[in-house]
């Protein structure tokens, strides 16, 4: 029986598995269904997605995200900590730290559970776009920080459903063919935001998102909401902070911190994947 070594990790509510790739032990190409199954709860180990932690000659090492789908995204703020973080504790990497992704090269700053990532350059800023759903106009704003968002602004973000609008926005033509994460934001005032998000991969509400948060607080800024540092408010009730500067009409040295989490390590049985 062929046993996998993982750690299961979260940051700030957003949970992964993440497992030391460097000598090859899987290939999620040919595994098929692997990532679905042990990113299933109940039946196995449960998670918003799966982390591998494989070599890289330009920096401290490469990382391959996969959504709890399978799907394999180009960035996860939160999961970039957990992996940062994951690296430093495994010996892999110092505490200031590199590593590459399908958006580009990452740094990092591992201070114990504390984690300070400097995100990709933002890209493909656009405002006030009018999207139609269930013959209701909704003004949102669009931003890539490594994966696309939809940011809309309301007023109480506590209470709503956020699943059905979520899902609605993620399939929007509008933001076809990749489509897109979905935010809900609620600004309390310029230094402080509550997020809420509906998440490409999970095809549901997670309890927090590190892209999203990044998302929100430079959509917000750009509205004249925010200014940086920008404390957000997560679903799972922890704070996010990011921090920023403006250029121009977009944003440059773009940093999500927070705290990260080691539930366990453990070993997979073929039970769990098979």
């Amino acid at each position: 029986m062929t046993k996998i070594p993982f750690f299961k990790m979260n940051g700030s509510g957003n949970d992964f598995i993440l497992i030391d790739n460097r000598r090859g032990i899987l290939n999620p190409d040919r595994w098929g269904d692997f990532v679905p199954r042990v990113c299933a709860r109940k039946i196995s180990v449960g998670a918003d997605g799966l982390i591998l932690i494989e070599s890289s000659p330009q920096v401290d090492f490469r990382w391959r995200f996969f959504n709890a789908d399978g799907s394999e995204a180009e960035m996860c703020g939160n999961g970039g900590r957990c992996a940062a973080r994951f690296a430093v504790m495994q010996g892999i990497a110092p505490p200031r730290l590199s590593f590459e992704t399908l958006a580009g090269v990452i740094a990092a700053e591992v201070a114990g559970s504390r984690v300070k990532l400097q995100m990709v350059q933002p890209k493909d800023l656009a405002l006030d776009l009018e999207v139609r759903i269930d013959d209701q106009d909704h003004r949102l704003h669009f931003i890539n920080t490594g994966v696309p968002h939809a940011v809309e602004f309301v007023e109480e973000v506590n209470g709503m459903v956020i699943k059905e609008w979520g899902r609605k926005v993620r399939y929007h033509s509008r933001f076809q063919p990749a489509g897109t994460n979905a935010n809900l934001v609620q600004p309390v005032n310029r230094a402080h935001l509550k997020v809420r998000t509906y998440e490409r991969g999970v095809e549901d509400e997670t309890l927090a998102c590190g892209t999203g948060a990044v998302a929100s607080a430079l959509i917000a800024a750009a509205k004249g909401l925010a200014e940086s540092p920008v404390k957000i408010e997560t679903r799972g009730g922890e704070i996010l902070n990011i921090y920023f500067q403006r250029q121009g009409g977009g944003f440059e040295k773009v940093f999500l911190e927070g705290d990260t989490r080691v539930a366990y390590e453990g070993s997979l049985w073929e039970e769990a994947y098979k």
